[in-house]
């Protein structure tokens, strides 16, 4: 046994370079604005997430759509323009697990956005509130603005590196929670949400 780890040892060693890692991948995007968009649409689509553009005036009634009859905990930080008035929305005051169990969905900003990947990235901001908000209710609701989609995540690493916020809580979604590892057969919902519904805010020039 010995000898067989000392030769693993010795393999790997081998292996290691004390050169600079070479970093041929690219870094930054080429798609024009529109492409962008479009890019990121598909690929949160693929994912099986429910992909809504909207105007800026709209979000409140958006919001209200998707959630149906349903009940949304919202971080305390979220813009006044977002809340529906006709729906109840429940605001995260260190609610306990079971207590966000119990409502339906949450609803929540985001920093950045990948097109590439069709991945969101929150970071714990006010209007995003704290990572148990997207993890234990059902639905999560997902407001983001065009302006904050870019093309690749070497891009979106280094917006938060320069808002210094790649230290904070980040949460990285690519669609509703799903898992295959059981034979595998496709399952929602066991690590997260069940359902994403990504409200896309266009943006005028």
């Amino acid at each position: 046994m010995s000898d067989a780890r000392q030769e693993i040892l010795r393999r790997v060693a081998s292996t290691a370079t004390s050169g600079p890692v070479s970093r041929e991948y690219r870094r930054t995007g080429t798609l024009g604005r529109q492409a962008l968009v479009e890019r990121f649409c598909l690929r949160v689509g693929e994912y099986r997430a429910d992909v809504r553009r909207i105007g800026e005036s709209n979000v409140a009634a958006a919001v209200e759509d998707a959630a149906g009859a349903r009940r949304l905990v919202a971080p305390p930080g979220i813009p006044a323009s977002w809340r529906p008035a006709a729906r109840e929305l429940v605001e995260d005051r260190g609610l306990t697990p079971r207590e966000l169990d119990d409502v339906d969905g949450a609803l929540t900003g985001c920093t950045v956005a990948i097109a590439e990947t069709g991945t969101i990235v929150l970071t714990a901001a006010q209007h995003e509130g704290r990572r148990a908000l997207t993890l234990v209710p059902d639905l999560h609701v997902c407001v983001v603005r065009e302006s904050q989609i870019v093309e690749l995540l070497p891009e979106a690493l280094a917006l938060l590196e320069a808002e210094s916020l790649a230290a904070r809580p980040l949460t990285f979604i690519s669609g509703p929670s799903a898992t295959s590892d059981i034979e595998l057969s496709r399952v929602e919902g066991v690590h997260g949400p069940r359902e994403l519904v990504v409200l896309l805010v266009e943006e005028r020039a």
